[in-house]
């Protein structure tokens, strides 16, 4: 499966999510729902992964968790916040250069609309 169809099932596996749940829930739970939706499209994900700082060769610190990667190519950042801000973003691009992943999907369940909700960040695709 290419990049594009693999992010085209997690925006889908949100909006499943989205329809059945609505906004306002904490963020752990939209989490364990995710997991559950990417299982059953058989896609190969792992959660709360640590993100390390290596810099000149040297392991610094794991600095950061990934809620999700997916197929070992997609960042996916879950949020359950009134405003998505700049912050979000921050993140998400310094896990994927650190991580030296291709895209990342920030997806923020507290709207009305979860188009509205979801961010694409593309990091040297």
């Amino acid at each position: 499966m290419e990049i594009n169809e693999i992010s085209g099932q997690i925006v889908d596996a949100a909006y499943k999510i989205h329809v059945a749940t609505g906004p306002g829930l904490l963020e752990s739970v939209y989490q364990a729902m995710m997991a559950h939706e990417l299982r059953k499209r058989g896609l190969l994900f792992v959660e709360q992964i640590p993100i390390s700082i290596v810099y000149d060769g040297v392991k610094l610190r794991k600095g950061f968790f990934a809620d999700f990667i997916v197929e070992g190519l997609i960042i996916v950042e879950l949020k359950s916040v009134e405003k998505v801000l700049p912050v979000y973003k921050k993140q998400l691009l310094t896990y994927l250069k650190l991580a030296d992943k291709p895209l990342g999907l920030l997806i923020n369940f507290n709207v009305r609309l979860i188009k509205h909700g979801i961010d694409r960040i593309v990091n040297h695709l």
